[in-house]
Formats: structure tokens, sequence, C-alpha cells
């Protein structure tokens, strides 16, 4: 199955991440969602390993221009300029972060740092403004270290107003859009990393979706520090559904910012 680039992409409102601007991870997962690619085994509900890099903030309720470029990137470009751009990778070296159960991830949320100050409240994936049904609310907490790289966790059970529309499954579930799995998958190395300490932003995001999250299914998502470099924070997050099977992972690269910029 072939999905092919549309020539605009507007992101809703919605799925903010700072007040102004697109959620990195809603943004790059839509634009992931017009890459052209062979589906594996003939699924319509499994992506290939895609990574998409953010160039400047993606705007809010404009439409960005979408085209191919000759080496099979496809970007999204606002007033002219690139401000996302998406590619196939050929190999997948995305490890999986190590699981929690349901349960250490639900006591992990009462200790979520967002509950005591959060640069961006609004945020469609991790804020603490949103309501239920309408952002995501993913609201992660410590579970402890591996190999001294921290690690936090949540639950997150997506809502009926974040099914896609325009899928057929083999089985009868109503399933996540694309876009609100990468959210599902984002904000949460942010948490891992050293969001506390500094505000960071998406600069790139990698990640492979071996199946879009059942709607009304309790899922865990967790995160992982990577280490820093300079301005940048490298993390990693994984989702996991209800009976413990890897449902997508993901690897970021995050820049500091001042929060003013994008308030």
């Amino acid at each position: 199955m072939l999905h092919f680039p549309a020539t605009e992409l507007t992101i809703p409102s919605r799925f903010c991440g700072p007040p102004k601007s697109g959620n990195g991870g809603w943004s790059a997962g839509a634009l992931a969602a017009l890459v052209q690619h062979d589906c594996p085994d003939n699924r319509a509900d499994r992506w290939p390993v895609i990574e998409v890099t953010l160039r400047q903030p993606p705007p809010l309720d404009a439409a960005m221009t979408v085209a191919g470029d000759d080496d099979g990137t496809l970007v999204a470009s606002f007033g002219g300029l690139p401000v996302l751009s998406a590619r196939v990778l050929p190999d997948d070296t995305l490890t999986p972060v190590e699981q929690v159960s349901p349960d250490e991830a639900r006591a992990a949320e009462a200790s979520y740092a967002g509950l005591r100050q959060h640069p961006f409240p609004t945020c469609f994936a991790c804020g603490t403004d949103r309501a239920e049904g309408d952002g995501l609310r993913v609201f992660p907490g410590p579970v402890g270290e591996i190999d001294g790289q921290s690690r936090v966790a949540s639950t997150w059970t997506p809502h009926p107003s974040v099914q896609e529309d325009y899928h057929e499954y083999v089985d009868e579930h109503g399933r996540a859009s694309l876009g609100a799995t990468w959210a599902a998958l984002d904000c949460i190395g942010a948490w891992a990393g050293d969001f506390e300490d500094r505000a960071l932003v998406l600069g790139r995001m990698t990640a492979a979706v071996d199946a879009l999250p059942a709607i009304g299914e309790e899922h865990v998502v967790v995160g992982q520090a990577r280490g820093t470099e300079g301005r940048k924070t490298f993390t990693a997050s994984t989702l996991y559904d209800a009976d413990r099977r890897v449902v997508a992972r993901a690897e970021h690269t995050w820049i500091a910012i001042d929060p003013a910029d994008f308030s």
C-alpha cells in the first residue's frame, strides 16, 4: 500500500506544543503519514522507520506546502521556508526502552514534574491544562535508572477524538492516528531528559510504528535519557500495549530554548 504526499499540511491549533506552534511529535507524525512507502506485510497500520527534522516552529492553522525532493525527502514549507522534512531510513536501529508495569506507570504519574511547574501547560501531549479527551495527558513520572540514565513512565489510553479515519484494518478496533501516536512518544522524552532544568523543543524525531494504538485500550509509554551535548539533549521512548507488546519506538534530539521565545 502506498501513501502519496498531499499538496498541503495544516496543523490545527488543538495540536499545539508551545501556545503558538505545533506539538513537535504530532507535527512530525502528521508529515510522516504523508511519506510514500510500501507497508510491510501488507499491513496498513505498520510504518517503517521515519526520521523527521523540525527546522522551525510549525505554524498553527496555516497551510504548509508539501513537496518531495529528488532524494525522496518530503518537505513541508511555509512562506517559502522549510518547516519540517521527513525521510524513510533504510535500517531500524531503534532500541526499545525497558518496559514497566501499568501499575508502576500509574503510580509514577503522581510524581510528574509538570504538575509542579510546566513551561508549556497547554501542550497537546503532556500539558496539565488540557482536559481529558482534548489533550493526551501523558504525565510521566520517574521509574528508576537504567545504566545510569533516568527513566520515566506514564499510562495512555487513546481517546476516540484521536482516532484516524482513512485506514481499513484486519480487526475491529479503532486506532489512534499516526500524529497522535508520535505525540504520545514525544514529550515523554523531554521529561526523561533535563526538561526540569531547561526548556526544550523537539529538533529531530525518528520513530517506527509497529501497530497503531487501539482506541480505549490502556497503554504504557516509557522514556529514557540518552545524554546531552551542549544545547542538545538525546532521549528515547517506547509505547507498549495492554499485552505488553511493543507498539512503537522513537528517539529524539531536543534543543534548549528560552521559553519566552515561544510564549
